[in-house]
């Protein structure tokens, strides 16, 4: 899309307001015939040979187009689509390449003149050609002088003119302290509240009361530290304009010689007081410049991402983490968050609350299934008292109408559990029917696998089992001669 249609979608985002889309379709034949240019970071930028700075091409339309012309071609060679049945794909239709795009722009942009130049010298700024700012609070006195030495050498006849200016506008240390406590020492008392008074009107903007108040509250020493900075400011302006004049008429030859002779002069102090009060630093660094023209060094990554195959494997990366972390200090530590794990932890919560509940409804129903089984099985044994009589009469022990009683009861638990494993496996194929219509996930089956099956019958007999026995039991203690008696 053109610029003023992306103005256009973003006012109307900001605005909420609504606009015409318009809709494009392309053939597979027309996506595949199209070119696409890559432009490197590092190629946007040029060395201008007057200044010796790099500047960005993309400030102009010619610059622009010498860019594109001379990008790296590319071409769709084949369009993904997820699988008809896919629910949530990971494609969303972005472009993507392999690794060897990736490994070409590193391998290019590292052999670009501009971040050669930038890697050659981490002191200066390529774009601006101004020192960097960076890390000169941890400077020492000699490494100031030796910046600052390298800065004058790099100037060219006018700017080494316009510096010795600036420089001699700074007094020395000596210099500036005495005239400063000259000044402090020959005004009174009166004189200083007054100047101090006056400044504060004009920065603070308050009203002559008011500020009146405010210098009373303040100690002796207070108002004394702000006067010496008062005067300590205004000399330096005086001295930078009295030199200013005094040089104004001297030639930039004159001036440049002037700079070569001040400097074998000077002190390493005051070059170190130079160095702070002259430099004007670049508002970038060495690493954001580099960032900015595409750098990338591989032995220093930014992140690394671990993907694990496995949950299992996922773990031995978690006890991996651990082990590191056990004799580090809490800045050396590892810190990740497992958001997978945390997903399919609220996942399991929520299927286990659900398990939890219709496993207390599965043991309600087995226990009023068992009692109903003894019941029933009680009932047997009174409606069959004659039988157990005969029973009795012809030989069989107690033991032996137990255990007929015990078989019955094991025979109608493994009977009952085979029905209904078989009535299980019947109903999962109408019920993966329906939930892949509503769900739309194919690979969501209900099934029950078979070491479950088995240990459900176990379940079962081991059930009618137990149900059973105080009924066997009851029918064994029966007397032959009052159950043959019975009708």
């Amino acid at each position: 899309k053109s610029k003023s249609e992306i103005d256009a979608l973003a006012n109307a985002a900001i605005n909420g307001t609504t606009i015409e889309k318009n809709q494009q379709k392309w053939s597979f034949e027309e996506i595949s015939n199209m070119e696409f240019r890559v432009v490197l970071n590092s190629n946007c930028y040029s060395i201008d040979e007057k200044t010796e700075l790099y500047t960005d091409l993309r400030n102009t339309q010619t610059g622009l187009k010498y860019l594109y012309d001379n990008g790296t071609v590319l071409k769709v060679s084949g369009i993904i689509r997820p699988k008809e049945d896919t629910v949530t794909p990971m494609l969303n239709g972005t472009v993507g390449y392999t690794h060897k795009l990736t490994e070409y722009i590193i391998e290019n942009s590292a052999d670009s003149s501009a971040i050669q130049e930038q890697l050659k010298n981490k002191s200066i700024d390529i774009f601006t050609g101004l020192p960097f700012h960076e890390n000169t609070g941890n400077l020492d006195t000699e490494q100031k002088v030796s910046e600052f030495r390298n800065y004058i050498s790099l100037l060219d006849e006018s700017s080494r003119a316009e510096t010795y200016v600036k420089i001699m506008s700074v007094p020395q240390k000596s210099e500036l302290d005495a005239m400063v406590s000259d000044a402090v020492k020959n005004s009174s008392s009166a004189d200083i509240e007054t100047a101090v008074t006056e400044m504060l009107i004009i920065q603070m903007g308050m009203s002559d009361n008011d500020v009146k108040t405010y210098i009373k509250s303040m100690s002796e020493e207070d108002i004394t530290a702000i006067y010496t900075e008062m005067v300590t400011e205004q000399i330096k302006t005086e001295y930078e304009t009295t030199v200013q004049n005094e040089l104004k008429n001297s030639s930039q030859t004159q001036l440049s010689a002037g700079l070569d002779k001040a400097m074998s002069e000077y002190s390493s102090e005051h070059i170190a007081v130079l160095y702070d009060e002259i430099l004007v630093f670049s508002e970038s660094t060495c690493e954001d410049n580099l960032r900015k023209l595409g750098h990338v060094n591989l032995e220093a990554p930014a992140t690394v991402n671990l993907y694990a195959s496995t949950f299992e494997n996922k773990e031995v990366i978690e006890d991996a983490i651990a082990d590191y972390n056990k004799n580090k200090d809490e800045f050396q530590k590892i810190t990740y968050t497992d958001y997978v794990g945390l997903m399919m932890s609220s996942v399991t919560s929520i299927i286990n609350a659900i398990t939890y509940v219709l496993i207390a409804f599965v043991a309600i129903s087995l226990i009023v299934s068992s009692i109903m089984i003894g019941v029933i099985t009680l009932i047997s044994v009174q409606e069959r008292t004659k039988e157990i009589g005969i029973l009795r009469a012809i030989g069989a022990s107690k033991i032996n109408v137990s255990r007929m009683f015990n078989a019955e009861t094991i025979i109608i638990g493994l009977i009952s559990g085979i029905l209904g494993i078989a009535v299980t496996y019947l109903l999962c194929i109408p019920i993966n029917i329906i939930m892949h219509n509503i769900t739309g996930i194919g690979n969501l089956n209900a099934f029950l696998p078979p070491e479950v099956a088995v240990v459900l019958i176990c379940i079962s007999v081991l059930l009618t089992t137990v149900s059973g026995i105080i009924p066997s039991r009851s029918a064994a203690k029966k007397d032959p001669v009052v159950a043959l008696r019975s009708e």
